[in-house]
């Protein structure tokens, strides 16, 4: 073998990465991502519906699995990845999403609240009887290029022979380099009519075609709120539309209200649909609106219905403002009309999107007549040959009889070439030197069959004839005069919005800004009340009075307050966390509340609550710390006063040691200790110090091995206060009066 001579191209490295860069982004851009002007489609899409319609997978024949379509697609056509070739014929298919799906989707192909489709392998689809008249009927009368696939082993057609400005009626979205198509979808009866006023008046302008089109049509519904601002975004092809969904008041027969969301924005297909979910979840829990009682989704496949029941006093007019100010319940769509034109992406204006589809229009119909044309003229080429073959059969009959094989008697038919044919007469043969045929026509004569001879057969003949002449001065008619092309072209869009049109889903209009009006707070006196699980709830004064037995019996923690007041909860950790009252919602007593946990700091895994006060209170008073290993201290409220923090230390703990009790005290009070082991002290309060909240405090009671306290008492001097200890009644101020730190009284329970 030789040696391979080596090549080295010698160039600039920043151009070569300019130039190399440029033709992957033109790529990206013409190949991709963005759809041609003339049918609206991606090359994905187009690929997609071409393979479909060469599978014979029409709208009157039976469904084929959807990965028949996608194999057959990406090994012909599109040599990418199998998901986007189905994503694609997915979207095509799905009318939440398309205002004229392409594809007859069966199975699972997704829903509206973004859940995906079932696997190609279970799905199966055709195509939709508008696509094969509007997109692929012409496709066999050389209305469109032909261009090798990628292996030069089939042909695709460069663009679909759309009668339809698809581009418009479906809109596209996609993502290129350096630049991004949002179009949104129009009615279909909108468009036809805009398209018929610019054939009948080229020079008709902007204004004139929004009489027609009104602006955007979602297959979701919804409004349309800026109309003044449509007409700057038809004219320049790009602008911001705000859209809303639809919220009515449904009153029930228990004097609530119910805001039922029927319609919503387009921009909420998918997963904006949940998020929204989660946005109204946050007004009520940031306090936005104390109005919900319950969100549920009860959209199905008859539509969308998300319910939102408000309390019994609720504004529901406000309240649908305030959906429209802090929700995607209205959003903006970014229009950007920008699409193939000529091999090259431009952003078009309305009027630019219907000049170019229409020119097309007339290109594809000139293509499509032409061809037609030539057609009726090679059959009446034929016809006038069979007719005037007819008029002379006998004279056929003998030059064919007299023919040793078909080319002599050919070239007798069309040259008049006598030699070597047997005729009866001299007469015949004269005759027969005369006759010129053409090739075609001798070709088509000693083709036919004896029946065709047949009196009433012959009259078909004249008659087919008459048809064919009739055919050729129309099409000529229609290539020769630009009227008559246009007729034909507004006949074919009448036919299919007859057929086809479906009424407006959104509303255009001028939309006033939503305006929420904030409930002025009212202050007022609530309990805040806690059972022994750790639910909290915020309850009025009269449920309070009404229920006051029930609560004593099985609520842990009670105390007053304001309903924009704190409450401060202290744990046998030594860890006090404040609850803002204003992050309740007033309950009723019945309801289960909210946990400690979700509103604080606090773990109720690994620490338990021991005391709550209105912290506005504790703020005011003193008090008494006692932990299980008998160390006391006072401390003030004022070092409590933790208007940032909601969770602070309040006293210093040893390892093994945890808070037993925290009373509010005053002064000539005693306090009583009782510990595991039955030892009971009593010693003045004044014999414990006012410390910080960091200090550990002081020796109260010494315990022998590992006994604990247990509870501490605080009594004032001259009240008989009695407790129940084992079988006994024990008077608490009875019990001997020690100095602090003693180890106290043992008494038998």
């Amino acid at each position: 073998m030789g040696k391979i001579e080596e090549k080295i191209i010698k160039t600039e490295y920043s151009e070569e990465m300019q130039r190399s860069y440029v033709d992957y982004a033109m790529s990206v851009i013409v190949s991709r991502a963005l759809p041609d002007v003339r049918d609206g489609l991606k090359p994905v899409q187009r690929r997609t519906l071409y393979d479909m319609r060469e599978l014979g997978l029409t709208y009157d024949k039976p469904f084929r699995k959807s990965a028949r379509i996608v194999g057959d697609t990406m090994g012909k056509y599109h040599p990418h990845g199998d998901s986007s070739i189905y994503e694609a014929l997915v979207v095509m298919s799905q009318d939440f999403k398309k205002g004229l799906p392409l594809v007859d989707g069966h199975g699972n192909f997704g829903t509206i609240e973004g859940d995906g489709a079932a696997a190609m392998r279970y799905t199966e689809a055709r195509l939709q009887k508008v696509t094969q008249l509007a997109l692929l009927e012409d496709l066999d009368k050389d209305t469109v290029n032909f261009v090798p696939n990628f292996d030069e082993t089939e042909k695709e057609p460069e663009v679909l022979p759309c009668k339809i400005p698809n581009l418009l009626i479906n809109g596209s979205e996609g993502i290129a380099v350096g630049m991004a198509t949002s179009i949104p979808p129009h009615n279909f009866g909108e468009t036809i009519d805009a398209m018929k006023a610019y054939i009948m008046n080229e020079d008709i302008s902007i204004r004139e075609l929004m009489r027609y089109v009104k602006g955007p049509d979602f297959p979701t519904g919804g409004r349309v709120i800026n109309k003044d601002d449509l007409k700057d975004i038809y004219e320049t092809g790009t602008g911001k539309l705000r859209i809303r969904g639809v919220a009515n008041v449904e009153k029930l027969k228990n004097g609530h209200q119910n805001v039922v969301i029927t319609e919503i924005p387009y921009t909420m297909v998918g997963a904006g649909i949940g998020k929204f979910l989660s946005e109204v979840a946050a007004l009520s829990e940031s306090k936005k609106t104390q109005d919900i009682v319950d969100i549920s989704n009860q959209s199905s496949k008859e539509g969308i219905r998300i319910v939102i029941e408000l309390k019994k006093d609720a504004d529901a007019e406000n309240f649908i403002n305030l959906l429209y100010k802090k929700t995607h319940l209205e959003d903006t769509f970014g229009v950007n009309m920008l699409a193939i034109k000529d091999g090259r992406p431009e952003t078009m204006s309305l009027k630019d999107i219907f000049k170019s589809v229409v020119d097309f229009q007339y290109e594809v119909n000139t293509r499509k007549y032409n061809s037609l044309l030539a057609k009726e003229n090679e059959k009446k080429e034929i016809q006038e040959g069979l007719i005037k073959a007819c008029s002379l059969i006998d004279l056929v009959i003998e030059i064919i009889r007299g023919s040793r094989d078909r080319k002599m008697a050919e070239d007798c038919l069309v040259r008049g070439i006598t030699d070597g044919i047997k005729f009866k007469t001299k007469e015949s043969s004269i005759m027969a030197s005369q006759l010129l045929f053409t090739e075609r026509q001798a070709k088509a004569i000693l083709d036919m069959r004896l029946y065709k001879l047949i009196g009433l057969e012959i009259d078909a003949l004249n008659k087919d004839h008459e048809n064919t002449l009739a055919n050729i001065y129309r099409y000529e008619d229609i290539l020769d005069r630009r009227e008559s092309m246009a007729q034909v072209i507004i006949a074919d869009l009448e036919s299919l919005k007859k057929e086809f049109a479906r009424k407006r889903r959104t509303v255009i209009e001028n939309g006033e800004e939503a305006v929420y009006k904030e409930k002025e707070f009212e202050e007022m006196d609530v309990y805040f009340i806690m059972d022994r699980f750790g639910y909290c709830k915020m309850i009025d004064l009269p449920t309070f009075e009404r229920n006051k037995e029930a609560i004593d019996e099985e609520i842990k923690y009670k105390c007053p307050v304001r309903n924009n007041g704190r409450v401060a909860v202290f744990t046998e950790k030594g860890q006090m966390h404040t609850i803002k009252m204003m992050d309740l919602p007033m309950s009723k007593f019945r309801d289960k509340g909210v946990p400690v946990d979700n509103i604080t700091n606090y773990d109720s895994s690994d620490d338990m609550i021991i005391f709550a006060e209105d912290l506005s209170t504790v703020l005011l008073g003193k008090y008494l710390f006692v932990t299980a290993n008998g160390m006391c201290k006072v401390t003030s409220g004022t070092e409590f006063d933790v208007s940032s923090r909601r969770t602070v230390t309040a006293t210093k703990l040893n390892e093994d040691d945890r808070i037993v009790t925290i009373r509010k005290v005053r002064t000539e009070e005693n306090v009583i200790l009782q510990s595991a082991n039955g030892y009971f002290i009593r010693f003045s309060i004044e014999e414990i110090p006012e410390m910080k909240k960091t200090a550990a405090g002081v020796k109260g009671m010494r315990l022998d091995g590992n006994d604990k306290v247990e509870i501490a008492y605080i009594t004032d001097v001259v009240s008989e206060a009695v407790i129940e200890y084992g079988s006994r009644t024990i008077s608490l101020n009875s019990i001997k009066l020690l100095g602090r730190g003693a180890k106290g009284t043992k008494l038998r329970g």
